[in-house]
């Protein structure tokens, strides 16, 4: 029996975290601070050009919001002055060699001081700019390895992946396991993967669309169809895990005697119950499509009913780093990636969702502008991408067209900019169909043995009230979705 407690293996530890104004950072931050306030130094990196913006911006996107509270009523006056002493703020970019740091006695110091690495950096927009995306989420990552390597002292470089790298499911297909990249590994027989090419293969085409006097705005859509394009061609379903996944290979290749851990979360959703209950940034995934639904707009559900939706608390996903952190930090990581994921041991469907989502905005509706109820109705499954674009076929855009025609034969064009909006929702709410697609119709599970094998090993841990508990059986998923989840989304997200 280990005689410590986890949150004291923190304690005079100096710690680097990247992505900072993200939301599992944040989540991470506010953790790290709360349970252990004698942490020696969060060097906590922001995207900004220079100090005075990183500052700015880590007060208001961070620090300032209500899930800060709980630590902001513990310390009272005394919380800006714990986060000045605690808080080292760092301008940079970690799509950039050395975080773009210019300063030599900041990137001094951070090498001499640093004990751990956290980056939990990405830009997780499916289809994002191929090269924004390969900036962040593949070079991104080896350049915070580099930094890992200059730290003399790093006990141990941490990376927030995702569990969805594994790209589609196909037929037969069971489970996931908890398994790395080769280096340049394709999902696909037919297509061989370099990493170094796909750079140059970006380069090139951003640099064809210039010379070519492309607007911005052209070359940003051009752009993310060719991420798509690429992730497709060698097997993955959009830009994000294609990304991903080639930053976890330049990892594992390259990081030579720094202790590694990779950790893959699985949709990650609003607390559970730490700091407190429903907090949430963002629309997640299917969060999406529960508040449109919730609102009125949508009166269908897409997805297999039977399909396995995982999902975890962010607050879960946060505790399994920490947990993993003080497990591996003596010793070189035997089991380094850990699926944090719920589908193995607690499995939650599409049509619960679907249920219960409906229950809940029954029982508590929306308001429309008018400050009255929106009625919504249960509707129907769609369990296709051709039934959906059978469904708005002939729900939305044959009658759209038929009102255009009529208007066109009457000469009157008063509708017409009417069309062209709802036209472009249309194929925008397809487009995104598209894109969540490989999410929904989800053959397989994550198998999980090395977290579970975590979870035992945090057993010899004194751990006051359960803090770090990130066990997926002990999730009633109805009840965290009707109490926790929807209200937290309609509270931060659905203003």
């Amino acid at each position: 029996m280990n005689s410590g407690t986890m949150e004291n293996f923190l304690k005079g530890k100096t710690i680097l975290v990247t992505g900072t104004t993200g939301f599992l950072a944040k989540v991470l931050v506010e953790k790290i601070l709360r349970i252990q306030p004698e942490i020696k130094k969060l060097y906590l990196l922001v995207r900004a050009s220079n100090t005075d913006l990183a500052s700015y911006r880590l007060k208001n996107e961070v620090f300032q919001k209500d899930l800060f509270r709980v630590l902001r009523e513990k310390l009272g006056e005394d919380f800006n002055s714990f986060i000045s002493k605690k808080v080292e703020v760092v301008a940079g970019d970690v799509a950039v060699e050395n975080f773009g740091i210019k300063d030599n006695n900041i990137k001094n110091a951070m090498f001499e001081e640093i004990d751990l690495i956290v980056n939990s950096a990405a830009t997780t927009n499916f289809d994002e700019r191929f090269d924004n995306s390969m900036g962040v989420n593949t070079m991104g990552a080896l350049h915070v390895l580099n930094i890992a390597k200059k730290c003399h002292k790093v006990k141990l470089l941490v990376h927030i992946s995702t569990a969805y790298v594994c790209g589609k499911t196909e037929e037969g297909e069971s489970n996931f396991q908890e398994k790395p990249f080769e280096m340049n590994q394709s999902l696909k027989g037919t297509s061989q993967l370099d990493i170094h090419t796909e750079m140059n293969l970006l380069e090139k085409k951003l640099d064809e669309l210039r010379g070519m006097k492309v607007d911005e705005n052209k070359i940003k859509h051009v752009m993310k169809d060719y991420g798509i394009e690429r992730a497709n061609l060698h097997g993955w379903p959009n830009t994000y895990v294609f990304t991903k996944a080639m930053g976890e290979m330049l990892l594992v290749h390259h990081k030579d005697n720094v202790p590694l851990i990779i950790i893959r979360p699985t949709m990650v959703t609003s607390t559970s119950k730490d700091p407190f209950s429903g907090w949430i940034e963002g629309q997640r995934t299917v969060d999406g499509m529960i508040c449109a639904f919730g609102k009125g707009k949508l009166p269908c559900f897409l997805g297999n009913p039977n399909t396995i939706l995982d999902i975890m608390p962010v607050d879960l996903v946060i505790n399994c780093v920490i947990a993993a952190i003080v497990i591996n930090s003596n010793q070189a990581p035997e089991s380094f990636i850990y699926h944090v994921s719920s589908s193995l041991r607690n499995p939650f469907k599409i049509s619960d969702v679907h249920n219960i989502s409906h229950q809940y905005f029954v029982k508590t509706p929306c308001l429309n502008k008018n400050g009255k109820p929106i009625v919504i109705s249960k509707g129907i499954a769609l369990k296709s991408v051709a039934a959906f674009n059978i469904y708005t076929e002939a729900r939305y855009i044959l009658p759209l067209k038929v009102l255009n025609l009529v208007n066109k034969v009457i000469c009157n064009y008063s509708f017409q900019d009417v069309y062209d909006d709802n036209y472009k929702k249309i194929r925008t709410v397809k487009r995104l169909a598209k894109l969540y697609e490989p999410y929904v119709f989800f053959k397989a599970i994550f198998d999980d043995t090395n977290t579970e094998n975590l979870r035992r090993a945090t057993k010899s841990y004194n751990m006051e009230n359960e803090i770090l508990e990130f066990d997926p059986t002990r999730i009633n998923w109805t009840d965290y979705m009707m109490n926790t989840h929807i209200p937290g989304l309609v509270k931060y997200t659905m203003k």
